[in-house]
């Protein structure tokens, strides 16, 4: 079992900056996949981006390539999504979740642990 607690969310104007936390209760493996995903009111949950705990292999979803970065401070068991230049369309639930497997996908069903989520709101 992993506990994910996600911290860092609130309520920004558009164009501003916010840094996501997500601390974890054991890390993975290096090649284990920790991945942000978020959902907004009336949508599915879409991927947002993902890392292995190694920092070696980082992916992202094309709306956010460019202005969010994911990390990770092992040391913490932490991983960081830094978000700049928001727009109100990133208005969500931001979650984080922890994949087992190696699998490194942005296929949300792959990931067995999941956060309560932390609220991003963008206005305009």
């Amino acid at each position: 079992q992993v506990q994910l607690v996600e911290s860092g969310g609130g309520l920004v104007q558009a164009g501003a900056s916010l840094r996501l936390s997500c601390a974890a209760s054991r890390r993975g493996f290096s090649n284990n996949a920790m991945g942000w995903f978020r959902q907004a009111p009336g949508k599915e949950r879409e991927f947002v981006a993902a890392i292995t705990w190694s920092g070696r292999w980082t992916y992202y979803a094309d709306s956010v390539k460019g202005r969010f970065t994911i990390s990770t401070d092992n040391a913490k068991n932490t991983v960081y999504l830094q978000m700049n230049s928001l727009k109100s369309e990133d208005t969500a639930v931001y979650y984080c979740a922890a994949d087992s497997s190696a699998a490194f996908t942005s296929r949300a069903a792959a990931y067995e642990y999941w956060g309560q989520g932390t609220q991003v709101t963008v206005s305009s």
